[in-house]
């Protein structure tokens, strides 16, 4: 076996072999393993059953990184993204009012195009149409988002007819616990120490007990039924105009997202070619709109590459071996339902507000110089938080990105492609 998985994957050409593949594994799951919790609670925001997401979120993170690993090759993990979750539930379904059946059949639409695209050679225009400081902020604006859900969640936020938004009672359990895990998460992670996320959610977890902010479901059980978010996907509703605009920003976040990953992850392990382009991209983006499609059969959002793999190719993954153990371990996964829902909100909170500090980071690499390019890119971190959504948000950018071109006489930093998707949610905000 040793000596076929050698051949397979191409251990000794890639300066690697099988201990460190496997140590790799390990390292990036105990980094994202903290979503296999969070993903479940986010969704059942939205009225999803949180047994069924469990399942779906494990099952789907499987799939997508057994395909990266197999197809493509690469020690890349993919599960349910970070943001796009809370855009399904707190912008789709609690925003828009639409039911989660809706946002799932979005999600696989968003999938099939993005599927599509990774085939043609248009996937390409498209990422190039869109100006590098939209693409940044975009990641920002999400993190700000997560945030102030974080905060919410935590009750250390609260809403207020006045202010809009005031601080809530911070000296009651929840803020206190949220605080001291985000606080935990920061400082464990500070000290290299894997799966600070992880540690910390199980801490606040034993802590809220004797509080009752926790309540004790056990460890492991046989998994949960997945049936009441299995195909249970509304295709015709999402072929109405007023879901254009959700499909798009499934798909524009996801595509940036993930090819931004990809290139991250692979530049961190010397993965790129002399041009810098990273072989296989095709395949890898087949894996990652593939996990969308099968993770919205299943029940859960838009699956992505996770930035967390730089973890594993930190402790030496080079091959796509290394993704193959964290699909085993999102399998494994499955038994661990009643630790699932023993965890409380204010514990996956602080986990979030974590993820939160650490999308905000683009926001360095604004080009200040040019206020043209910074001006529109800081208002999409600011309305797409204060909006509460993030197709509106991505929306005002757009269009002061196109107007304050226009108006300064710079027509040509704007593409046609640009333009047409600033036309179209000007449409979506006059009409819909």
């Amino acid at each position: 076996m040793r000596a076929s998985l050698e051949r397979f994957f191409g251990l000794e050409l890639r300066g690697t072999d099988l201990s460190t593949e496997v140590t790799a594994g390990v390292t990036t799951f105990l980094t994202m393993a903290y979503i296999v919790f969070v993903n479940p609670q986010i969704l059942a925001d939205a009225g999803m059953p949180f047994d069924a997401v469990f399942v779906a979120t494990c099952v789907a993170a499987a799939f997508a990184t057994l395909v990266m690993g197999l197809y493509a090759n690469y020690p890349i993990a993919l599960a349910p993204g970070m943001g796009l979750n809370a855009f399904f539930a707190y912008g789709v379904v609690l925003g828009l009012g639409h039911p989660w059946e809706t946002a799932l059949a979005a999600v696989f639409v968003s999938g099939i195009v993005f599927l599509t695209l990774s085939v043609l050679p248009v996937r390409r225009w498209i990422i190039e149409a869109i100006p590098q400081g939209l693409k940044l902020a975009i990641v920002a604006g999400i993190g700000l988002f997560l945030g102030v859900i974080a905060l919410q969640n935590a009750n250390i936020i609260t809403d207020s007819d006045a202010t809009l938004v005031t601080a809530g009672e911070l000296m009651t359990a929840a803020p206190v616990l949220c605080l001291l895990g985000f606080c935990a998460i920061v400082a464990l992670s500070a000290r290299r120490v894997p799966g600070a996320a992880i540690i910390s959610m199980l801490g606040v977890t034993l802590i809220g007990l004797p509080f009752g902010i926790s309540e004790w479901q056990g460890i492991a059980s046989l998994p949960p039924d997945p049936s009441p978010t299995l195909l249970a996907l509304d295709i015709p509703s999402v072929l109405r105009a007023n879901m254009v605009a959700v499909v798009l920003t499934f798909l524009m976040v996801d595509l940036f997202d993930t090819t931004g990953t990809l290139i991250g992850v692979a530049h961190q392990a010397e993965l790129l070619d002399e041009h810098g382009r990273l072989p296989r991209m095709k395949r890898a983006l087949l894996a990652d709109s593939g996990g969308t499609v099968g993770g919205a059969l299943l029940g859960t959002s838009s699956v992505t590459s996770y930035i967390e793999s730089a973890a594993g190719t930190s402790a030496g993954g080079r091959t796509g071996l290394t993704a193959v153990v964290v699909a085993g371990l999102f399998l494994a996964c499955l038994f661990l339902a009643p630790l699932a829902g023993s965890i409380p909100a204010p514990a996956t909170a602080a986990a979030i507000l974590y993820v939160a500090c650490l999308m905000v980071r683009p926001v360095v690499d604004f080009d200040w110089s040019d206020a043209t390019e910074a001006a529109p890119a800081v208002m999409t971190v600011i309305a797409i938080p204060l909006t509460y959504s993030i197709a509106d948000g991505i929306g005002v950018g757009f269009l002061t990105y196109v107007l304050i071109k226009m108006m300064a006489g710079r027509r040509r930093d704007c593409s046609p492609a640009l333009i047409l998707v600033a036309a179209l949610f000007a449409l979506k905000f006059a009409w819909l």
